[in-house]
């Protein structure tokens, strides 16, 4: 295990295995399961991992929120689609474009439902499981994606991914102005954060 984050990566994992572990870790909320057609990734999530997931998320409802827009946020709830033999636990995600589709809905079908319009990755680690694949085969359309202490805004344009200026379910935001946003929060408290984030938002997405 990579002592930075605390994960395994094994090969040659039925699909049928990794759903025994997810039932077997189901009220376990510190372990994420990854599984790619026969690969399964195992990680123990950190206070340096969750940080940064916690803070976005919060940027996410925020300025929802203040912009008037609506979402269902999902946390880290389990997406899987067997036919594609492709599972995974989000750090966070959200519904906002399609939140209307799954608005009340106890269990997600990726088969049948829309995925997420809105996903949170943290990777502070060089040795983990290639997640982008995984997100564009469900069809995820934009991730906000933490590494190297920057966010980047991805787009989803056919089967991969490309960085973008601006975020689709938020265009009044950047992946500059995100990352700006997480590194202030970890120098100031989190009440002083909040006022300077809303603040901005109402100056630069006035009509509400």
């Amino acid at each position: 295990m990579s002592s930075a984050e605390q994960r395994v990566i094994l090969k040659g994992i039925s699909w049928e295995t990794y759903e025994r572990l997810l039932a077997e870790h189901e009220d376990e909320s510190g372990i994420h399961f990854t599984y790619d057609s026969g690969a399964l990734e195992i990680m123990v999530l950190s206070a340096r991992h969750e940080r940064p997931n916690r803070v976005l998320a919060t940027l996410v409802e925020v300025l929802a929120e203040e912009i008037g827009i609506d979402l269902d946020g999902l946390g880290s709830i389990t997406l899987k689609r067997p036919d594609l033999l492709k599972g995974f636990e989000p750090d966070s995600c959200f519904y906002i474009q399609h939140v209307a589709a799954v608005m009340g809905k106890e269990e997600i079908d990726l088969e049948t439902d829309p995925p997420p319009d809105l996903l949170i990755e943290v990777d502070v680690t060089s040795v983990s499981l290639p997640k982008l694949p995984i997100f564009a085969a469900v069809g995820i359309p934009e991730v906000w994606r933490y590494t190297d202490g920057r966010v980047i805004v991805l787009r989803l344009e056919g089967d991969r991914y490309s960085e973008a200026a601006r975020s689709l379910a938020f265009p009044v935001i950047t992946g500059e102005q995100l990352t700006q946003f997480l590194a202030e929060r970890q120098q100031v408290r989190s009440t002083e954060w909040l006022k300077r984030v809303r603040a901005w938002i109402r100056e630069n997405h006035p009509a509400r």
